[in-house]
């Protein structure tokens, strides 16, 4: 019990860290430019998140299998990432972009928190210092995922308490992993099922980067502001990945 109790802490604290992206709302920049770079940012981290973590992650999840099929199979599962997020995207029937962006950036981090919580609690349950340094790395890079929910939405809405809620959820996606794990999934989760469901994820997060969050950055026209972003964007998630 001591080991459930402890790695449901370590999975919380790591998922629960998405609600301090939260706090940037109220950075006193003009709104603006909180939307260009937030836009440019979020866009960046998603991106980088996929190429560093994701499909390498994908890809030693498939040990078992040889060359040439893990790369077909991770391919297979980006594309389908790719066409998820697109049918996700045209559902969302909303003529306010920013909010939009929001709603879709919500759905692909709760996608991405279950399977990291997962991760996670099994992790901490079988090595409790592994555990710690792979939640906090885990909660470095949650922060910036919150803004990439946080910014858009409530530049949208205008309401920060419903935009508190949608961050906390997708903290709380973290957790749920957890609860999965341990009720139903402790026996039966793989390293293939691991494997393919960050290729889906890295799929669904490129093209939200590319399709959503970097084109409203672009209308706002200012390619400075948009680099900055883009630049800090990936070496935060570089560091954080490193530490």
């Amino acid at each position: 019990m001591n080991k459930f109790i402890s790695s449901f802490i370590l999975t919380s604290m790591a998922g629960l860290s998405t609600v301090l992206g939260f706090f940037m709302i109220f950075l006193p920049f003009h709104k603006k430019k909180i939307i260009i770079f937030s836009l440019a940012f979020s866009s960046s981290v998603m991106v980088t998140i996929s190429i560093i973590d994701l499909i390498p992650s994908s890809f030693n999840y498939l040990k078992d299998y040889n060359f040439i099929f893990k790369i077909l199979l991770i391919l297979f599962f980006i594309i389908l990432g790719v066409f998820l997020s697109n049918y996700i995207s045209h559902k969302i029937d909303d003529n306010n972009n920013l909010k939009k962006i929001g709603i879709v950036s919500l759905i692909a981090i709760i996608l991405h928190n279950i399977p990291e919580g997962i991760i996670t609690f099994m992790v901490s349950g079988v090595n409790i210092s592994l555990g710690i340094e792979l939640a906090i790395a885990i909660g470095m890079h949650n922060i910036p995922e919150g803004i990439s929910i946080a910014i858009p939405y409530f530049y949208a809405t205008n309401k920060k308490f419903k935009t508190f809620i949608i961050v906390l959820i997708a903290g709380l996606s973290e957790v749920l992993g957890a609860i999965i794990c341990f009720i139903f999934l402790k026996n039966i989760v793989n390293n293939f099922f691991i494997g393919i469901c960050f290729a889906l994820i890295s799929g669904i997060m490129i093209n939200i980067s590319l399709t959503e969050l970097l084109p409203e950055a672009l209308i706002y026209k200012n390619k400075k502001l948009v680099v900055i972003g883009l630049v800090l964007g990936c070496l935060v998630m570089i560091i954080s990945h490193i530490l």
